[in-house]
C-alpha cells in the first residue's frame, strides 16, 4: 500500500450536501488523506468544518487562492465541491499549480466553460477527474461486464430514470423546503440537469459504450419551487440503432431517489435499481427471471475483493461506491489507471448532450448531435 495521498478540500463545508461524503469516501480506504481546505468562505463556518475533520488551524482557509498559493506543493489533488457555477476559475486556477483536480459533477455550468478546461487539461497534460460516483456501484459494474460479453445480445433499449422529490415534498406545515440558491436560477442548460441529467447520460455512455446521435426533450415545472425547469423527459437515438428513454427531475412524491436503469437486448434484459444496489435483475431469451448479487459465481467484477469490504448478505451502499471511484481516482493518479475514473471529455460530452436537449426543449423540435 503506498502512502496516502494528501489532498485538498474547496468547498464541502459541513453545511453542504456532499461534503461529508467526500471527506468519508476519499479516506474509506486509505488511498487519501485530507490535510488541508477552504471548506467555506465563512470564517466561523470553514473552522468548525475543518476542526471537525482533524485539522489544524493552520491548514483551514477561507481563501481558495490563499490555500493554493501556500498548499500547493504538499497536496497531490484538489477535489472541487463549491456549487457548480463557481467551478470554472477554481479548476483552471487548480492546473496552473500543476494539480490532479477532482470535481464534483457536472464539472462546469456551460459547454463553453467545459471547453476550455478541457483544452487546458490538453495544453498541460493535466489531470482532472469527474465523480460520477454512481458508476462505483459494484453491481453496475458487473452489468457493464455481462454488456461488454454479450450477455443480452444486441442492446436494442435503454430506459434510465432518476426521480427525487426534493422540490415538492411538503413539511408538516405544508410548506416546501427551498434548495440552495444557486439551485433557483437556470443557465443555458437547467440546473436540475446538471444536477441529475449527467448522472444519467453518462451512466448509458458507461454501460453501452454508445453514443447519442439525436435528442428530443420536454421540460416542465411541476413542483413549487418557482421559474426553473425541476422535470425533463427526453428520448434520444444512439449509435447501432439503440434506444434511451431518459426521466428524470425533483417533482416526484414518493422517491428519496429513484435511479433506475433497464437495458433490453435480442437475447435477454436487465434492471438495476439503485435502492437495491446489491442486486442485478436479469431475463433470457425464454423469458426466465434470475436475481444474482454479488456472490454469484458467474461475476466477473462485483465479487473482487476489493469490493467485499465485508461478507455477502451485509450490504454495502452509496459511500461505499464513492469510496471505489474514489480508489480509481488514486490509482490514475499514482499513474496506474483501473479504466474506471473518468475525465473532462466525459464531462464535455455530457454537458453538450444536456445543451442540444434544452435547445430540443426550447425549440419542441429534435436536435442533430454532430460527432
Amino acid at each position: 500500500m503506498n502512502r496516502p495521498l494528501s489532498l485538498g478540500f474547496i468547498g464541502g463545508g459541513i453545511n453542504s450536501a456532499i461534503g461529508l461524503t467526500h471527506k468519508i469516501a476519499s479516506q474509506m480506504d486509505g488511498h487519501f488523506a485530507l490535510t488541508t481546505g477552504c471548506f467555506s468562505r465563512d470564517k466561523s463556518l470553514s473552522k468548525q468544518t475543518g476542526q471537525a475533520w482533524g485539522l489544524q488551524d493552520d491548514a483551514i482557509y477561507t481563501n481558495a487562492a490563499t490555500l493554493l498559493e501556500e498548499q500547493h506543493a504538499q497536496m497531490d489533488a484538489v477535489v472541487i465541491l463549491t456549487p457548480t457555477p463557481a467551478h470554472r476559475e477554481i479548476i483552471l486556477a487548480c492546473l496552473e499549480y500543476g494539480l490532479p483536480v477532482i470535481s464534483e459533477k457536472a464539472m462546469v455550468a456551460s459547454v463553453t466553460d467545459a471547453h476550455d478546461i478541457a483544452q487546458r487539461v490538453a495544453d498541460i497534460n493535466g489531470q482532472l477527474y469527474v465523480t460520477y460516483n454512481y458508476t462505483g456501484y459494484p453491481m453496475v459494474r458487473e452489468l457493464r461486464e455481462r454488456l461488454r460479453r454479450g450477455e443480452l445480445g444486441s442492446i436494442q433499449h435503454v430506459m434510465v430514470e432518476m426521480p427525487q422529490e426534493g422540490f415538492i415534498r411538503s413539511r408538516d406545515d405544508g410548506s416546501v423546503a427551498q434548495p440552495q440558491e444557486w439551485r433557483r436560477v437556470d443557465g443555458d442548460i437547467p440546473t436540475v440537469s446538471l444536477d441529475l441529467g449527467v448522472h444519467v447520460h453518462q451512466l448509458v455512455e458507461f454501460l453501452t459504450d454508445k453514443r447519442a446521435e439525436d435528442v428530443y426533450a420536454i421540460n416542465s415545472t411541476f413542483a413549487r419551487v418557482p421559474n426553473v425547469v425541476d422535470t425533463v423527459n427526453l428520448i434520444s437515438r444512439y449509435g447501432d440503432d439503440m434506444v434511451c428513454n431518459y426521466w428524470y427531475g425533483k417533482a416526484a412524491l414518493g422517491y428519496r431517489n429513484g435511479l433506475r436503469i433497464r437495458i433490453y437486448g435480442s437475447e435477454g434484459s436487465a434492471e438495476w435499481l439503485q435502492m437495491e444496489p446489491e442486486y442485478l435483475r436479469l431475463a433470457d431469451e425464454h423469458g426466465n427471471i434470475r436475481l444474482i448479487d454479488r456472490t454469484a459465481g458467474d461475476n466477473t467484477v462485483a465479487n473482487l475483493p476489493r469490493y467485499c469490504r465485508f461478507k455477502a448478505g451485509h450490504p454495502a451502499g452509496f459511500i461505499e461506491a464513492f469510496a471505489n471511484y474514489y480508489a480509481d481516482i488514486a490509482a490514475s493518479i499514482r499513474g496506474e489507471p483501473t479504466g474506471y475514473s473518468l475525465s473532462c471529455d466525459t464531462a464535455v460530452r455530457g454537458l453538450e448532450f444536456l445543451e442540444k436537449a434544452q435547445q430540443s426543449a426550447l425549440t419542441s423540435a429534435k436536435v442533430e448531435i454532430l460527432r
